[in-house]
């Protein structure tokens, strides 16, 4: 069996053992602040379990980073860009599932010194699986696709701001608005990635990136036609220094969202600083 294939199995297994049963079924103490605004639950905590311990059988020689692990050691992350890494994001969109609601998923990239080489996406409401390798192509459910572009509509822009200051957002959303039609982030990286190829969104603008939440999808979509950098312009690098990123589903659309969105006017110039 292919190692596509059976991630993609293990993905699956790990959801129905451990996210499916506690969707909206989530009890006090499953629920915790592992740090000022972020949460965990007991289902992102089994789950990433379930995956290190698949991965680690699957392919023994890679190193295995989860967004958990980290969390309780963030030494981990030291080399993340060097030799063979697993990056498991075991419940991607915790607050929505903490919420009862979708979007969530789980998602999986295999990165060699710091390009990604394969990536996964699974919905696990719809069990929609979405698929990357490196020179091979997108896949959506084991079939090819291809990134569709808007034909006679504004671009749709989903803006991922929340951690400016109020006045900064309000100031980039107003400039954005007169070039895109904004709709609200879906919170949950596994949904935004697929939206750019499925021809629902345009431009995904993301300040944070924590290298679990963006390998697969920067891959699905550079795969799939589309393309995704960070805020210096600089391909899109797990362990680099590059700091945010903008994600386009051509890269006609990614110059225009670029000269938009991280030229003066936006307000987005001192990177560094809307990182911290």
């Amino acid at each position: 069996m292919s190692l596509r294939r059976e991630v993609g199995l293990l993905m699956e297994a790990v959801a129905q053992r451990a996210i499916i049963p506690r969707f909206q079924r989530l009890a006090g103490g499953d629920v915790t602040e592992k740090s000022p605004g972020e949460i965990v639950t007991s289902a992102d905590l089994e789950a990433e379990r379930l995956l290190a311990e698949g991965l680690a059988h699957l392919c023994p020689g890679a190193r295995i980073v989860g967004e958990e692990a980290v969390s309780a050691d963030p030494g981990l992350l030291s080399g993340v860009g060097r030799g063979l890494v697993w990056l498991v994001d075991p419940l991607d969109g915790t607050a929505n599932f903490a919420d009862g609601r979708a979007p969530f998923g789980v998602m999986v990239a295999l990165v060699e010194n710091g390009a990604p080489q394969m990536g996964w996406m699974l919905d696990v409401v719809t069990g929609r699986m979405c698929f990357a390798e490196a020179g091979r192509g997108a896949f959506i459910d084991d079939e090819p696709i291809k990134a569709r572009a808007p034909l006679s509509r504004r671009p749709v822009a989903a803006l991922g701001t929340q951690f400016l200051d109020a006045h900064r957002r309000e100031h980039v959303h107003a400039h954005a608005s007169r070039h895109f039609e904004r709709v609200p982030i879906p919170r949950c990286a596994a949904e935004s990635y697929p939206r750019l190829v499925l021809g629902e969104n345009d431009l995904a603008l993301f300040q944070r990136s924590l290298p679990w939440d963006h390998a697969a999808g920067a891959l699905f979509v550079n795969e799939a036609g589309g393309r995704v950098t960070h805020w210096d312009r600089s391909p899109y690098r797990v362990g680099g220094s590059g700091t945010g990123i903008l994600a386009a589903s051509s890269h006609h659309l990614w110059e225009f969202g670029a000269e938009v969105l991280l030229g003066v006017e936006a307000g987005l110039a001192n990177m560094e600083e809307l990182i911290r």
